[in-house]
């Protein structure tokens, strides 16, 4: 891949790994620690302003051949990588756009409707984590208030979920919400099938077990 990078972004490089040609530079590129691994949260992109100059920064495609990133310059990279720069006080993130100002708003007048999953797949998740790192202290109050309000309409589309409004809905919902929905659809089919068939009312084994008192 070409390390030229044609700035259209408005100043923000973007986040590209490209080969190197000697494997002394390819050591360079941070590799995703093991905790990141099992959650694809953390590859959601971010925003980072790098704080100090980095040298041999091959992961970042530059504008020019110094291979290096300046202070104050705005990158968008992965949430686990920006973690780990984070630890080494290399970069200050960003409050991601899945929780700015116009999101707030939308949730606060009327949650259920709001398109989470096209802010972000992992919403909850996602801001759990991010919460816990940058300073805004809104973020924890706002996923609360999103799940308290969006639980019951999932809850309500599982039940219904051959409506066409229940299906129309379901692309809004973050993969948490979808798992909770499939739960919910689960636990409503193995209730139509216990309603369907056997009795109903069925003595206990253990009880079948049990042996009469006999009368002193």
């Amino acid at each position: 891949m070409n390390k030229k990078y044609s700035d259209k972004t408005g100043g923000v490089k973007s986040y590209g790994v490209f080969a190197k040609s000697r494997q002394a530079e390819i050591s360079k590129i941070p590799r995703r620690p093991a905790r990141f691994r099992q959650s694809d949260h953390s590859s959601q992109l971010v925003h980072a302003v790098f704080q100090r100059t980095a040298s041999g920064v091959g992961i970042f495609e530059c504008s020019d051949d110094t291979d290096k990133v300046e202070p104050g310059t705005e990158v968008e990279m992965p949430f686990w990588l920006a973690c780990d720069l984070l630890a080494k006080e290399a970069v200050r993130i960003i409050v991601p756009s899945c929780f700015d100002t116009k999101t707030k708003d939308e949730i606060g007048a009327d949650a259920a409707h709001v398109d989470l999953r096209g802010r972000c797949t992992f919403f909850y998740e996602f801001g759990c984590k991010i919460a816990r790192i940058i300073d805004d202290k809104t973020i924890g109050p706002l996923l609360l208030v999103a799940f308290r309000t969006r639980y019951k309409e999932v809850l309500i589309k599982a039940f219904t979920a051959a409506s066409t409004v229940a299906i129309k809905q379901l692309p809004l919902l973050t993969q948490e919400e979808m798992k909770l929905f499939e739960a919910g659809q689960s636990s409503t089919m193995a209730f139509k099938k216990w309603r369907m068939g056997g009795p109903r009312m069925q003595k206990a084994h253990v009880l079948g077990r049990t042996r009469k008192r006999k009368p002193t």
